[in-house]
C-alpha cells in the first residue's frame, strides 16, 4: 500500500484548525484529521525566540493529494508561513489503510 501520508499543520486558533480540516475532508483531500489542543511551541521566528500554545492537526491522505493540501492550507491559514508536513505511512491496520485509499 504505497502512497499514503500521515501530516501535521500547526494552527493559532482552534476555530482556525477546525475550518482547515473540515475543508479538507469534506473536500476529500484527507480521510481523517484529527485536532490537539493545547500544544506549546517554541521556535524562532524573525530573529527572535518565541513561545506560544498551538493547535495541533494530525491526519491521514494519499501522495496524490499533497500538493492540493499545501495550496489550500496556505489559502485557509493565517499563517505566514504554516507549517504543513508529510510523512510517509508504510506500515498499519491493513483494514485502516484500505479505509484511507477509499476515503480520498
Amino acid at each position: 500500500m504505497k502512497g499514503i501520508k500521515f501530516f501535521y499543520i500547526t494552527c493559532s486558533k482552534k476555530s482556525e484548525a477546525y475550518k482547515i480540516a473540515t475543508f479538507l475532508v469534506k473536500n476529500k483531500l484527507v480521510a481523517c484529521a484529527n485536532i490537539i489542543n493545547n500544544v506549546d511551541s517554541v521556535f524562532t521566528w524573525k530573529d527572535k525566540v518565541k513561545k506560544t500554545k498551538e493547535i495541533m492537526i494530525v491526519g491521514k491522505t494519499m501522495n496524490k493529494n499533497v500538493q492540493k493540501i499545501i495550496k489550500n492550507v496556505k489559502k485557509l491559514h493565517s499563517y505566514e508561513i504554516p507549517c504543513v508536513i508529510f510523512f510517509d505511512i508504510k506500515n498499519g491496520n491493513t483494514d485502516f489503510l484500505k479505509w484511507i485509499i477509499k476515503s480520498v
